[in-house]
């Protein structure tokens, strides 16, 4: 499954919330809904973090309840942290960035200087091969 979302612990395969922990999101959710920044509302609850960690943890849909996790935060609540996290972040500018997508080409085209020396460690050898190694794309 991967990481466990803060709130939440794996017994015999199965979540469970951890009741101290989720009860500090629930007060982040309150800090942060009576106008705190993100950052000051997660350092209150007693959750040491950033701006951007406090954000993910206010958008983790698990917090809902699912069918592997149980319920930290009422739907509604939920509801309410992010109309009002959307309604600052358009106030301060930050909903309207575009986001540019580069476009990153991946050589797929090589060739290989002549082979002039060999070394008795397989380690330099190997770095001495790759570094004939050249791209044939620009």
């Amino acid at each position: 499954m991967g990481h466990t979302p803060f709130g939440y612990r794996i017994e015999n395969g199965i979540a469970i919330i951890d009741e101290p922990a989720a009860a500090k999101l629930r007060q982040l959710y309150k800090n942060y809904l009576n106008g705190m920044s993100l950052s000051k509302a997660a350092a209150e609850a007693g959750i040491p973090t950033y701006h951007g960690t406090a954000k993910r943890l206010m958008e983790t849909v698990h917090y809902l309840g699912d069918s592997f996790y149980p319920a930290i935060i009422d739907k509604e609540t939920y509801q309410k942290a992010q109309e009002e996290r959307k309604r600052r972040a358009t106030k301060l500018g930050r909903n309207n960035k575009q986001t540019q997508m580069r476009t990153i080409q991946i050589p797929t085209r090589f060739h290989m200087g002549k082979v002039t020396a060999l070394h008795d460690n397989p380690m330099k050898q190997a770095e001495y091969l790759y570094s004939l190694i050249e791209s044939e794309s620009q």
